[in-house]
């Protein structure tokens, strides 16, 4: 008995849309977004973390950058990730690498020249300074932790 043009569709539909439900899935998963590279002063950063891929995707890149940063707002026996931070690094002539930089999440990485630094981390009007040493072949990680109630631009990994 010969299959009726709706009976081939009927059967192949399954497998086909089984197929093109997996690739775009596979798609979905594949397009983890990349913060972008950014410059001042001539040095590179790229900023980001928002979201868990994304927080993974910084996390993955961090030993790579000289120095990095992480952003946080203390939130009672936890902490809450801060975004929209504004960091200035210095050299320790005073010379300023990065001049008031909004970072796009609670992580920045910093591609930075060997030597001490100064990193300014403003959130919400609220100033804190690290002084940070840079080695060859080496990377330095920075946390900056704001009291409960600093701000209210935070952001979740989850």
């Amino acid at each position: 008995m010969a299959r009726t043009p709706t009976a081939r569709f009927l059967t192949r539909t399954p497998p086909i849309a089984a197929f093109t439900m997996l690739l775009l899935a596979a798609a979905a998963h594949a397009t983890t977004y990349n913060p972008p590279i950014r410059m001042s002063h001539g040095v590179e950063y790229m900023s980001g973390g928002i979201g868990s891929d994304e927080a993974q995707l910084m996390r993955t890149v961090e030993p790579r950058w000289p120095a990095s940063f992480e952003f946080a707002m203390a939130e009672g026996q936890r902490a809450d990730f801060a975004a929209n931070v504004k960091v200035t690094v210095r050299k320790d002539n005073g010379e300023v690498v990065l001049d008031q930089v909004l970072s796009g999440g609670p992580i920045m990485v910093v591609r930075l020249d060997p030597g001490r630094y100064t990193v300014e981390a403003a959130f919400d009007g609220k100033v804190l300074s690290r002084q940070i040493l840079v080695n060859a072949g080496s990377s330095t990680h920075s946390v900056f932790e704001w009291p409960a109630g600093a701000g209210v631009s935070t952001a979740s990994t989850q």
